[in-house]
């Protein structure tokens, strides 16, 4: 942006209100796939016992994933996505676009703030499998070489990418905080194998602070307090992907 760029207002009220939403990085992505129509998907609003009930339902065009190789042409991404509503908090907050030319305006102030989450579903949880499977895939392979390498190197106290890191280490502290999307991957991931974690565990799953991994876990887990589980979090059950003992029993009880 050049620094005397000129900002147009004409034909925009400021007291025009729009959303700022924040979304997870697969929708961001399949949102890039849309026709020059732009139409990505349909947002619904109502309410619910008195409160606000908003979701976001994706094209069934854009479901389709093509980034992750051909093992993700037979999935297809969740099209709902509850929102959850948040207060811009005492900000003050606008929204601009800029043109090829520079040209930049205002489009309106942001008078509400809001996450789209994802619901945990069979389809999530393979679209989530396949980028783990494929963000754990070696990025070297061994190769055999038909001639020996000649090539002679000195050897050195430390190299340059270690003293870079220790460099960021101390500039940034010990764990830096990671994209709660991010973070929130990790942990369904972990759960995923276990039922059960304590809070150290998860620490040194994710690599986060303690009090940032806390404040998620109080959101999509339990923490136990009793029982031969004590101290331990596991995920609420509308983020399970399995029964708890009790859910079977009453099951049982039912049929």
């Amino acid at each position: 942006m050049s620094e005397k760029a000129e900002i147009n207002l004409s034909g925009v009220k400021q007291s025009q209100g729009v959303w700022l939403v924040k979304v997870p990085k697969y929708l961001s992505q399949q949102w890039d796939k849309a026709t020059e129509k732009g139409e990505v998907g349909k947002l619904r609003v109502g309410k619910k016992q008195g409160k606000p009930e908003v979701s976001f339902t994706l094209n069934e065009e854009l479901t389709t994933l093509s980034s992750l190789g051909e093992k993700a042409a037979s999935l297809q991404v969740p099209r709902d996505h509850p929102l959850t509503m948040q207060t811009v908090g005492g900000q003050t907050l606008a929204v601009f676009t800029q043109t090829d030319t520079d040209e930049i305006s205002l489009e309106g102030m942001v008078v509400q703030r809001a996450e789209c989450r994802t619901v945990i579903n069979d389809s999530y949880m393979k679209l989530k499998k396949l980028q783990i499977e494929e963000s754990t895939r070696p990025q070297r392979l061994s190769q055999q070489l038909e001639k020996a390498v000649t090539n002679i190197y000195k050897p050195v106290a430390n190299h340059v990418v270690n003293v870079e890191y220790d460099k960021k280490k101390k500039t940034e502290g010990r764990m830096v905080r990671a994209e709660r999307q991010v973070v929130l991957d990790m942990l369904f991931s972990a759960f995923e194998r276990h039922q059960y974690y304590n809070i150290k565990d998860l620490v040194d799953i994710t690599k986060q602070p303690v009090t940032y991994l806390k404040e998620i876990m109080r959101e999509i887990g339990v923490y136990n307090t009793r029982g031969a589980c004590k101290s331990t979090w596991e995920l609420k059950p509308q983020y399970r992907h399995y029964q708890s003992a009790e859910e079977e029993a009453e099951e049982m009880k039912t049929d």
